[in-house]
C-alpha cells in the first residue's frame, strides 16, 4: 500500500509565543537592504528565532523583505521550518550573493539538506513560501565547482511555495531543491545559472528537482516558469538516489525554456506530464530524456503533448536509454537544426531495447534532417496520425570561401559573394582555421552561429577570426527521410502518417527509410501517405521482413 507523507498539523497553539511575531519587517530585525552591509548574520538569526518559535507553536510566520538590495556575503543561511521570505518583487527586493571573504563557501542564499544538516523524510521543512523577490548569485566565485552555490538548496521540503523569484547567474543551480512533496513553483524565472559549470558538472540548471526521496509518489507542480541560457537544463528532474523509485505526480505545465544547454530533461522521472511549454534555441535539444544524471537512470512513462519544440541547435526530442514507454502527442516539432525527433543512446546503464513509444499526432516540418530518426532499437512503437512534411533543410553541397568578401563576428559569419538558399547549412560545423562553430541559421550571405555554451557572448571555439581567413562547410547528408529506421524496429505499428514535401526545390528526399544498419521486423506499416517526397516514397536499403506493409499511397512497389 502506497502512504501518503503529509506530516500532522496538531499541536498549533492560539497564540504565537512572545519576541516572534507572525509577519517581521526585516528592516525592524537588523537587516538595511543599503547594498552595501552585510545582512547575511541578521538574516539567519532571524530565521534561527522565528523557527524556533515555529518548532514551539506551530504558527508559521513570514519575513517581508521591503524594497532594497540586500547583501548576503560569505555564508549561507540554514533554512528552517515555518518562516516564508516575501519581497516586493523582483528588482525591488534584491539579494545579492557574494563570496569575496571566503571564496570556500558556496554562499546560497538559504539551504538545507541531508548530508550537512540531516533532513530526511522526519526532519524536513514544512509550510514555506519563497516569493517576490531576485537572487543576484554573480558575485560568488570558487576555484572548483560547488554544487551548493545555487539560489536556493532545499531538500525534504513540504507544502513549500515558490513563486514569482526572478534567480539568475549563480555559479550552480538556480533553484535547486531536492524531494519536495506537495510544493508549488510558479512563475520562476531562471537565467544564466550554472554559471561556472563547464558542462560536465552536476547540477548547473535553471531549475533542478532531485526526486526520489519520498517513494513512489511525489506531488510537485511546475508552472508558468522561465528558463533562458542556463548551463545544463532549463528544468531538469533527476533521480537522486540509486535503486530507489522513479516517482510519479510531477508536473511542468506552460513552461518556457530557451538557449540552454537542454531545454527540460526528464532524468529519472516516472510519468512526468509535459504540457503547453515552449522549448526554443536549446543547443542539444528541446526536451531530452536520458540516463545522464547522478544515478544513470532515465526517465519513463512520461506524456509530451501539445508543446512548441521550434529552432533547437540539434535535437527537437531526443530520447535515449529510457526502457519506455515514452508518449509524444499533439507537438509542433519544427526548424530544428539536427532531428525533429531522435531515438539514441545517450549513456548510463540503461542499454535495454525501448519498449511502446508512442509518437502520435505530431506536425514535424522545416527540421534540417530526418523528422524522425531511430538510431536505437524500439519494440512496439506506434508511429500514428502524425503530419511530416519538407524536412532535409540542411540539403547544401560542401562550400569553401575566403578572401575580401568574408568577414567574421563573435556569433556571424557574412560572406557578400555568396548565394545560399535559406537555412541549408542550419545545423553543420563551419571550420576557420582550426576553429569551430554551430550554424543555427543562414539566409543568403549570412551565417548565424549558435552559443559556444549558453550564455556565451561567442560562437567559437576560439578566438574570432580575422576578416578573409578561409572557412569550410560539408556536404549534407544525401538522404533526409521523413522517418529513418537506422537500428532495429520490431513489431511497430507506423499508420496513418501523412509524409511529403510541399517546398521548392523539395528537401525530403523520402517517405520512409530503413538503412543498411537499421531493420523492420513484424511491422505494421499501414495507410500511409508517401506521394510527393523529392526523390521517391521509400528507400529500403534492408527490406521489411513479415508483418504488414500495405495501402500506403504512393508507394506501389511494397503495396
Amino acid at each position: 500500500m502506497e502512504h501518503s507523507h503529509v506530516p500532522s498539523a496538531g499541536g498549533v497553539r492560539p497564540h504565537p509565543v512572545a519576541g516572534a511575531p507572525l509577519m517581521c519587517d526585516a528592516r525592524e530585525h537588523g537587516l538595511t537592504g543599503d547594498g552595501t552591509t552585510n545582512d547575511q548574520p541578521a538574516f539567519a538569526a532571524l530565521v534561527d528565532r522565528l523557527g524556533d518559535a515555529y518548532a514551539a507553536d506551530r504558527r508559521a510566520r513570514v519575513i517581508y523583505c521591503p524594497p532594497g538590495v540586500y547583501s548576503i556575503r560569505d555564508a549561507g543561511t540554514v533554512w528552517r521550518s515555518g518562516v516564508s521570505l516575501l519581497g516586493a518583487g523582483p528588482g525591488a527586493t534584491r539579494f545579492v550573493l557574494s563570496n569575496s571573504g571566503n571564496r570556500a563557501d558556496p554562499t546560497p542564499l538559504a539551504f538545507h539538506t541531508a548530508k550537512l544538516h540531516g533532513a530526511d523524510r522526519e526532519r524536513h521543512l514544512a509550510d514555506c513560501t519563497f516569493a517576490d523577490f531576485e537572487i543576484d548569485g554573480s558575485g560568488v566565485a570558487s576555484a572548483e565547482y560547488n554544487p551548493l552555490a545555487k539560489g536556493l538548496g532545499l531538500q525534504y521540503v513540504v507544502r513549500g511555495v515558490f513563486r514569482n523569484l526572478y534567480i539568475h547567474h549563480t555559479a550552480a543551480t538556480g533553484l535547486g531543491c531536492d524531494f519536495l512533496q506537495d510544493c508549488l513553483i510558479d512563475g520562476v524565472l531562471v537565467a544564466g545559472c550554472g554559471r561556472l559549470d563547464n558542462g560536465t558538472e552536476m547540477g548547473g540548471a535553471g531549475i533542478g528537482i532531485g526526486v526520489g526521496g519520498w517513494g513512489s509518489i511525489e506531488r510537485v507542480n511546475i508552472v508558468n516558469c522561465s528558463a533562458v541560457g542556463n548551463a545544463t537544463s532549463g528544468i531538469f528532474l533527476e533521480l537522486q538516489q540509486p535503486g530507489a523509485l522513479r516517482p510519479r505526480g510531477i508536473r511542468l505545465v506552460g513552461c518556457h525554456a530557451q538557449g540552454n544547454r537542454f531545454g527540460i530533461s526528464d532524468w529519472g522521472a516516472n510519468g512526468l506530464i509535459v504540457s503547453a511549454c515552449t522549448l526554443t534555441g536549446n543547443l542539444e535539444a528541446g526536451f531530452h530524456v536520458s540516463a545522464k544524471g547522478t544515478t544513470g537512470t532515465a526517465g519513463r512513462g512520461g506524456i509530451l503533448s501539445d508543446c512548441v519544440i521550434d529552432g533547437n541547435v540539434r535535437d527537437g526530442v531526443s530520447i535515449g536509454n529510457t526502457p519506455g514507454p515514452y508518449t509524444i502527442r499533439g507537438n509542433r516539432i519544427t526548424g530544428n537544426g539536427r532531428y525533429g525527433y531522435h531515438q539514441r543512446s545517450l549513456g548510463g546503464e540503461e542499454q535495454e531495447c525501448a519498449r511502446e513509444v508512442v509518437i502520435e499526432g505530431n506536425d514535424f516540418y522545416g527540421n534540417s534532417l530526418d523528422a524522425i530518426r531511430i538510431d536505437r532499437p524500439i519494440v512496439d512503437a506506434i508511429i500514428t496520425g502524425n503530419r511530416i512534411r519538407s524536412n532535409g533543410r540542411q540539403c547544401g553541397p560542401v562550400v569553401r570561401g575566403g578572401g575580401e568578401s568574408v568577414r567574421y563576428s563573435e556569433k556571424l559569419v557574412v560572406d557578400r559573394r555568396a548565394e545560399w538558399q535559406e537555412d541549408e547549412h542550419r545545423g553543420k560545423v563551419v571550420r576557420v582555421d582550426g576553429r569551430m562553430a554551430l550554424v543555427a541559421a543562414n539566409n543568403a550571405t549570412e551565417l548565424t552561429l549558435a552559443p559556444v555554451r549558453p550564455d556565451a557572448v561567442t560562437a567559437w571555439s576560439a578566438d574570432v577570426p580575422v576578416p578573409g581567413t578561409g572557412y569550410e562547410l560539408s556536404a549534407a547528408p544525401e538522404t533526409r527521410a521523413g522517418i529513418t529506421v537506422h537500428a532495429a524496429l520490431d513489431s511497430a505499428s507506423i499508420r496513418g502518417n501523412r509524409i511529403w514535401d510541399s517546398l521548392r526545390p523539395a528537401t525530403q528526399t523520402h517517405g520512409f527509410w530503413i538503412t543498411e544498419r537499421g531493420s523492420c521486423v513484424d511491422c505494421r506499416v499501414e495507410d500511409n501517405d508517401l506521394a510527393g517526397n523529392a526523390e521517391g516514397p521509400t528507400r529500403l536499403d534492408t527490406p521489411p521482413i513479415g508483418g504488414r506493409w500495405e495501402r500506403n499511397h504512393g508507394d506501389d512497389e511494397w503495396d
